[in-house]
């Protein structure tokens, strides 16, 4: 009787070791966290930009790309809107000093810089 007791105390010696370094190992992890890439949209003052042709997109994607490699991991663009007149363009970074970087680099103008909160679509509706 004696040594099954003493077995249930190993084992739940053992459980709340293990639990406990578990514990400890997230707290480790925890310190060297990945920096938050937010999410932002900006907007591009680009007259007669509805009327650039896919090529002069195609040239443009490439200049953003390039510059893009060049900085690194800390940006990355996920997609623009062109219309009329502006350029749309959703991009994630780790704040909005790099997007005026990026802007200035490649040479595109940067009229207004907008962190997004959250998004919705109609899958939201339905949640």
């Amino acid at each position: 009787m004696k040594s099954i007791t003493q077995r249930r105390y190993l084992f739940i010696t053992l459980l709340l070791f293990a639990a406990f370094t578990s514990t400890a190992q997230t707290a480790d992890n925890n310190t060297k966290k990945e920096p938050v890439m937010k999410t932002y949209l900006i907007e591009r003052d680009i007259p007669g930009a509805g009327q650039l042709t896919a090529p002069d997109l195609k040239s443009i994607s490439q200049k953003s790309c390039s510059v893009l490699t060049e900085m690194g991991p800390k940006i990355k663009w996920l997609h623009s809107y062109v219309t009329g007149n502006k350029i749309y363009c959703v991009y994630q970074a780790e704040n909005e000093a790099l997007l005026r970087e990026h802007g200035k680099k490649g040479g595109f103008p940067v009229t207004n810089i907008t962190e997004i909160a959250t998004t919705i679509s109609p899958a939201t509706a339905k949640e």
